[in-house]
């Protein structure tokens, strides 16, 4: 299984996206593809992100059952603690808060 969701890509990659899976919700993805399809995608997605985000995340044989990685400007940053990988989050700034 297969996930990818992406926020603020251009079209020309979610249409892209849409090639290979199927969106089940506005830059949600979802298949169940091979390790070198999903390699081949990822790739696509870092050659046309622009200013998005995506997150990928697939079924492996770990303690979580999953893996997963990111990429763009986002909040959240993978972190692997005793073999696991977790998400933390980045302080807010101080722009940000204040909004708040």
């Amino acid at each position: 299984m297969l996930v990818i969701v992406v926020e603020n890509v251009p079209p020309r990659l979610r249409g892209r996206l849409a090639v290979w899976l199927i969106e089940i919700r506005a830059g949600v993805y979802v298949g169940d593809l091979s390790v070198k399809v999903r390699e081949m995608i990822w790739q696509q997605i870092e050659a046309g992100i622009e200013d998005g985000n995506a997150v990928m995340v697939w079924s492996t044989n770990t303690e979580s059952g999953f893996d997963f990685m990111t990429l763009g400007k986002n909040r959240r940053l993978p972190v692997e603690l005793d073999g696991l990988k977790l998400v933390s989050f980045y302080p807010i700034e101080d722009d940000e808060a204040k909004a708040l």
